[in-house]
């Protein structure tokens, strides 16, 4: 039984009364309700929908004063010694009063969440703040119906997130010794749970600070239950097609024909108010009435008739909808209420969603062999798994696959993305033994945090390919995302980051995963080159190298005509060459032997290595049958080590590259995740919350604001005395100490070097003075020149630092050189936090004009660990604080003796809720 207890202490630590039976409780007057019946103050932020560890859905969300009867029907229900480890007394029935101080809180000092399935209470969660009202009570009570799902670790997830934003730092909790499951809840949720026996009962406290085990326990768990919850929609043991029609080309009748055809190896059955029997099954006027129910109901009806399928399905226990049927959000804002709608009805009832406008999906295991795509004509099982949005592209990649022959393990059409998205199928993908590689197809994200560390945990096990299509800043229609307004770049870094191979296009997508289902991974980027074409030759030696590989042997110039003995035997030679990684064979015609045969003799010469090999067969037969025949059979799924044939062989250099860069990322160092010391958020807090009270809109922070702001970072910015004339210039300078600088705050000029706005090396109030009149001349008389006063710093090298609150992707840190490299020509590095250590070495070394810091012709190096310390530190702060919309380093002077802050600008801005909210939740 997942419950507590919470009492009331006096000084001395003894249990005065329980709180819930208090019969002097105070009494909160009753709040002025809205047109729904809410509280005024009702939190609205704290609903949240999330996958239980069954994989099933609940609803999280704040008590409210219509749960009365709510809560006596949950308590009725649970045994007697649940209550009693709940209450420390036999309550057969909670009194009213009991019941009312249940359901009445204030959502600050009292705050209480619910969890629902179906409208039914299965857990209850509260905390009361004590007079330290830093501390609080926290008490659980969990069905008996719903123990071991995880609902108690949900609630303790969400009501710790919700306890920490309004200030509360500790929960404290009295357990009774034979209530072991709650001490697993707190203790296996990764907090550092200190506890003693006091009169008889277990006094626990911990902080609920997040940890980094209790961050990597939420993760693991939300992993889990995710991963289930996507193996419940792919593997059903029941499914029932709801819009059958005789009409054959209808799109009811096609997923049934696949669903038929296809052997899935569990029961169907078909809804239709039209017929008695379609092909052979017996039809039914609802999903209700299926006798003992089914898992999944597809559903290809008409959009104005989805609804009603929803409620029946609903009512008849089903867990998976896909939906087919368009006429959605695409169609228009009556179809976005009626997509919204879906979401409310289905989410309220536990069902998972695959679409609308969804173009299906496919498991090929064995065990299941679930066609459920409307799709004539699909790739054989294999490897595979692919992911994708639009259902008209989607039909596009696996008929692709099928001319290539490769296999499929796994393939879903989310269509406009309702519910299930990319990352559900990716966390499925991790644990999936069927699936080696995987591919994605995405025209939107929808939760970019979420995605880029999922991502990454996948590819540290798969290849993960992904094609992204879509303007920046756009949204296609009916999709459920948000906008992004940094530059583009940022997606290219987050998959790189993540370590995603990014692919152009569908062919490039293909060509990539025919080279990693088909072939072994490429240890290095050492390439060997055979062909029969001189010019050919040196075309792909040029390509290769542009892309970053090194052309190690050869290339091996064949004679025109050459047969296959001497193919063999070049090739042979190359695979032997310990300095090889990867064979490439370019072969045109006229050759002296049939292409059948030197595709044969090809294929058997790789079976000898575990090398990577491709080949190119340029104006000859199409030997990719051949190929495919004469493959090495491998492992349990029935693959085969095939090689490759490409068009031509720039797009075999092209995939190679993407995947020895992936085997390199994957091979190196990945760093752990870095908190800097000596943060203090509480200043930072305070600051953002004074501004935004006083400027709801928000602004920019003062110099002194944002330095102080930065300050509780340990980030130290250089002062600057503004010097509105020569004068004021030099009392600047003698209060700073010698040597200064006299530079321009204008926009254009600030931190620009080789503007004309600064001047430097300045060492007496002389030169002082003269420095700012010929400023104040060169800039103009007539235009305020914003002159500042700043010691002067060491000489280095000027380097630009931003952080940026996106609505997609959240903190977004970019790193380049200030000045034109940045602002001319974009050379700006990106990276996502939060940031490992690896990370941040990577992005100050990512901009193209990076060698400049690192001892370029001659020069000294910078210090890169201090670079890389106010990296770190910048991305803590931006990651802490989303109101923070915008920060921006700039000068900053980096140097071999450190890293100096010369220029800072803050701007400070209400914040949107982020995509990933730090607690479990489906979006």
């Amino acid at each position: 039984m997942l419950s507590s207890f919470a009492a009331v202490r006096a000084a001395n630590g003894s249990i005065m009364r329980y709180w819930s039976m208090a019969e002097d409780a105070p009494i909160e007057p009753e709040s002025t309700a809205t047109e729904e019946g809410l509280p005024a103050n009702y939190p609205v932020e704290w609903e949240a929908d999330v996958v239980l560890r069954d994989g099933s859905v609940a609803h999280v969300r704040p008590i409210t004063p219509s749960d009365t009867e709510g809560i006596h029907k949950f308590h009725s229900g649970q045994s007697d010694e649940s209550i009693y480890l709940r209450f420390f007394a036999p309550i057969k029935r909670l009194s009213d009063k009991d019941a009312y101080r249940f359901t009445h809180v204030d959502y600050d000092q009292r705050a209480a969440l619910v969890a629902t399935i179906r409208g039914e209470i299965i857990g209850i969660a509260r905390y009361d703040r004590l007079h330290d009202e830093s501390t609080a009570e926290v008490a659980f009570n969990i069905s008996d119906h719903f123990q071991g799902k995880g609902v108690g670790s949900v609630l303790l997830e969400h009501l710790a997130a919700i306890a920490s934003d309004a200030g509360v730092r500790k929960f404290v909790a009295d357990v009774l010794p034979q209530n072991r499951k709650m001490m697993s809840v707190f203790v296996d949720a990764g907090y550092e749970v200190r506890h003693h026996f006091d009169d008889g009962v277990i006094a626990v406290e911990f902080t609920i600070e997040p940890t980094e085990k209790a961050k990597a326990v939420q993760l693991a768990r939300e992993h889990r239950a995710e991963a289930q919850s996507m193996s419940a929609v792919l593997t059903p043991s029941s499914v029932a097609v709801v819009g059958v029609s005789r009409r054959p080309d209808a799109i009811g009748s096609l997923v049934l024909d696949n669903l038929l055809d296809g052997g899935f190896t569990g029961s169907v059955h078909i809804v239709n108010t039209e017929a008695d029997v379609v092909r052979g099954l017996t039809a039914h006027s609802k999903v209700s009435d299926i006798e003992g129910g089914v898992d999944m109901a597809i559903i290809a009806v008409p959009a104005a008739g989805v609804l009603d399928v929803v409620d029946d399905c609903a009512q008849a226990g089903v867990r998976t909808l896909v939906v087919v049927s368009s006429g959605f959000a695409e169609a228009g804002p009556e179809g976005e209420e009626r997509q919204a709608e879906l979401l409310r009805r289905a989410r309220e009832n536990g069902m998972r969603v695959l679409g609308p406008n969804s173009f299906g999906l496919l498991n090929n295991h064995e065990d299941v062999r679930l066609n459920a795509t409307i799709s004539r004509a699909l790739p054989r099982p294999g490897t595979l798994g692919i992911f994708a949005q639009s259902g008209g592209l989607g039909v596009g990649l696996l008929s692709s696959l099928r001319r290539r022959g490769l296999g499929v393990s796994t393939f879903a059409s989310a269509g406009n993305r309702v519910d299930v998205s990319g990352n559900d199928l990716m966390q499925y993908f991790i644990d999936d033994d069927a699936t080696t590689a995987v591919g994605l197809y995405l025209e939107s994200v929808g939760n970019a945090r979420k995605f880029s560390r999922i991502a990454r945990q996948l590819s540290l096990r798969k290849p993960v390919i992904c094609v992204k299509t879509g303007t920046a800043g756009t949204v296609p229609p009916g999709h459920r995302a948000r906008a992004t307004r940094v530059d583009p770049a940022a997606f290219n870094s987050m998959l790189e980051q993540a370590g995603v191979i990014r692919a152009r296009n569908i062919h490039e997508l293909v060509d990539i995963a025919e080279l990693i289902t088909q072939q072994p991974l490429p240890v290095g980027n050492r390439l060997a080159v055979v062909g029969n074409s001189g010019g050919l030759n040196s075309i792909v030696v040029d390509a290769a190298l542009k892309a970053g590989l090194a052309v190690t042997h050869g290339p091996v110039g064949l004679p025109i005509g050459v047969g296959v003995s001497d193919i063999v035997a070049a090739v042979e030679e190359a695979f032997c060459d310990p300095e090889v990684d990867s064979v490439l064979v370019c072969l045109i015609p006229p050759l002296g032997s049939s292409d059948e045969m030197v595709a044969r003799a090809l294929a058997h010469t790789v079976w000898r290595t575990n090398k990577p090999c491709l080949a190119t067969f340029m104006g000859l037969r199409d030997v990719r049958t051949t190929m495919q025949q004469s493959g090495q059979p491998v492992g349990e799924q029935g693959q085969r080590h095939i090689v490759p044939v490409f068009e031509t062989p720039l797009d075999g250099v092209t995939a190679l590259a993407a995947v020895t860069r992936y085997v390199a990322w994957r091979e190196r160092e990945h760093g752990v995740t870095q908190r800097p010391e000596g943060v203090n958020r509480g200043v930072v807090r305070r600051i953002i919350e004074r501004v935004l009270a006083e400027h709801p809109q928000g602004r920019d922070l003062s110099p002194e604001e944002a330095a102080t702001l930065l300050a509780a970072y340990g980030i130290h910015v250089w002062p600057t005395i503004p010097a509105p004339t020569a004068e004021d210039a030099v009392a600047a300078a003698e209060q700073l100490g010698y040597p200064v600088v006299v530079k321009s705050m204008r926009e254009g000029l600030r931190g620009r070097p080789g503007s004309g706005g600064v001047r430097g090396d300045l060492h007496t109030p002389a030169s002082v003075q003269e420095a700012h009149r010929a400023l104040v001349e060169r800039l103009g008389a007539d235009q305020d020149p914003q002159l500042v006063v700043q010691q002067m710093a060491t000489p280095g090298i000027a380097t630009l630092l931003r952080s940026v609150e996106d609505p997609l992707f959240g903190p977004v840190v970019s790193f380049g050189l200030s000045g034109p490299p940045a602002d001319l020509l974009g050379d700006l590095a990106h990276r996502i936090p939060p940031l490992t250590d690896v990370d941040a070495r990577d992005l100050v070394t990512a901009p193209a004009a990076a060698p400049l810091l690192h001892g370029y012709r001659g020069l000294p190096a910078v210090d890169r660990e201090a670079l890389e310390e106010i990296v770190l530190r910048v991305s803590q702060l931006a990651d802490d604080h989303p109101e923070i919309a915008k920060l921006e380093l700039d000068p900053l002077n980096a140097h071999p003796r450190g890293v100096d802050v010369l220029g800072v600008s803050i701007q400070l801005a209400p914040a949107d809720a982020r995509t990933d909210v730090g607690r479990r939740s489906l979006r």
